[in-house]
């Protein structure tokens, strides 16, 4: 019996009905706010508040640098998590590794929220922050290949930009609920409660969100392509091994694209910019509050961009419409620094606003044209190691690059010229790349998907 005819088959880019379509795409937009709602507060608190509190003894400057390097760390650890999620997940399913890092997203962030502090624990206290921030690097590596295949082989051939932005989405979504979080107990408990005590509020409230996102997660149905993959029998028995073997150029390609993007995003979700906005002993000054409010404003101008991202590159195309996004970004690196030193609200809101039309239009698609670079039975592995060597190529260490060129140099400039150099990679990699909107994703057109999505190669 052919797998078309066999009882339960999905065929591949069809969704059976508006009820199964709505369901997929709030799966995808919630859980993965809900994990980047964690990973951005362990951000945001690194440029804030965990120098002092868990890395004080190695001076302020220095404290700083490593309190930085705590949100880096993490990102050495995503390839773990996207080799283990994308072996898995190209063996049992899409969705079993969608609930699985979920929970130790959650887990890992709440104690992050109970953790005692050095005065308390001593050196204890630094080790432990790190461990559980190695736990929330594992999770967000296997997190991000499974939400977006679980949205992109839903979708209609015409429409996969458009469902591959919703797990895009989420992650401005995560860095707008955050920023407001924070925000509001900076308010609640200005100064020192909010170093007290403030700070841990945001880190708690993780475990609501987490049951949330697992009963949602729980209710969607496993992606048609791995369905389908599973009725032929044709399941790979080392997917990892085959993605190293005959993939490796177009990993790094592909993890280059991104590596453009998520360096300069991290200027805001890795916390620079809260830092530099918010240092007494900086250029500008601004309160705590009044920043983490505008870094808000600036998740809505990326939540939005990054929705019409997706849905340009199914008119435009993948390519195009990263191109577009990449000269933007371009104007936002050059105004970003310039309009923070007026040492303004309202500056600083342009800056971030301008930075993140950019940043939407070259990650929106992404989810899209990852799915459509790897074939269906390695795809898994490939989107998610890709993405999380790039992580580690462009954001992992971005804050801390950040922080050592202006401790150095005491300037700006550099960092411009390093964000600025970031984003050429990105475009250059992505003018690398065909164009390959609307390809067959289903184990069927394995043939056509092997043919190499690189300009000037034939085979991968």
């Amino acid at each position: 019996m052919s797998a078309e005819s066999s009882p339960g088959f999905t065929p591949t880019g069809t969704i059976a009905s508006s009820i199964d379509r709505r369901r997929v795409v709030v799966a995808t937009v919630i859980g993965t706010t809900v994990e980047w709602y964690d990973f951005f507060i362990y951000a945001f608190a690194a440029g804030v508040v965990f120098a002092n509190l868990f890395f004080q003894p190695m001076g302020k400057d220095f404290a700083q640098i490593v309190s930085f390097f705590s949100v880096g760390v993490s990102f050495l650890f995503r390839p773990l998590g996207a080799f283990l999620a994308g072996h898995f997940g190209d063996k049992l399913g899409r969705r079993p590794m969608l609930v699985i890092t979920l929970l130790l997203m959650g887990a890992s962030t709440t104690l992050v929220g109970l953790l005692p502090t050095h005065a308390v624990i001593g050196v204890w206290a630094p080790i432990l922050l790190i461990l559980l921030r190695v736990v929330q690097g594992v999770s967000a590596g296997g997190e991000w290949g499974g939400a977006v295949l679980m949205a992109v082989e839903h979708a209609p051939r015409k429409k996969r930009g458009l469902f591959g932005a919703a797990p895009q989405i989420g992650v401005p979504i995560g860095l707008l609920l955050a920023s407001m979080v924070l925000a509001l107990m900076a308010q609640i408990a200005p100064g020192a409660a909010f170093d007290a005590w403030g700070w841990r509020v945001p880190f708690l409230l993780s475990i609501v969100l987490i049951g949330v996102g697992y009963w949602v997660r729980r209710r969607v149905s496993e992606s048609p392509v791995f369905t389908e993959i599973s009725e032929r029998k044709e399941e790979t028995r080392m997917p990892i091994v085959q993605l190293l073997r005959h993939h490796l150029l177009l990993v790094i390609v592909a993890a280059l694209v991104f590596a453009g993007n998520n360096a300069v995003g991290y200027m805001t979700t890795g916390g620079y910019v809260q830092h530099y906005a918010t240092d007494p002993a900086g250029p500008v000054k601004l309160g705590t509050g009044p920043v983490f409010w505008v870094v808000a404003l600036s998740g809505v101008t990326w939540l939005i961009f990054t929705g019409l991202g997706g849905w340009l590159s199914d008119r435009l195309g993948r390519r195009t419409t990263y191109v577009i996004g990449w000269i933007l970004q371009l104007v936002g690196v050059v105004l970003l620094f310039p309009l923070t030193d007026m040492a303004t609200t309202g500056s600083l809101a342009a800056a971030l606003v301008i930075l993140t039309v950019g940043l939407g239009l070259t990650y929106g698609p992404q989810a899209a044209l990852y799915a459509e670079l790897f074939p269906a039975s390695i795809r898994f592995s490939g989107v998610s190691i890709s993405y999380a060597i790039g992580a580690i190529l462009g954001g992992a260490f971005a804050p801390l690059i950040a922080q050592a060129i202006f401790q150095n140099t005491h300037s700006t400039v550099g960092i411009t010229w390093y964000l600025a150099g970031m984003t050429a990679i990105g475009l250059l990699a992505t003018l690398l790349l065909r164009d390959r909107s609307g390809i067959p994703l289903g184990p069927e057109a394995e043939a056509e998907q092997a043919v190499s999505p690189i300009r000037g190669m034939s085979k991968v």
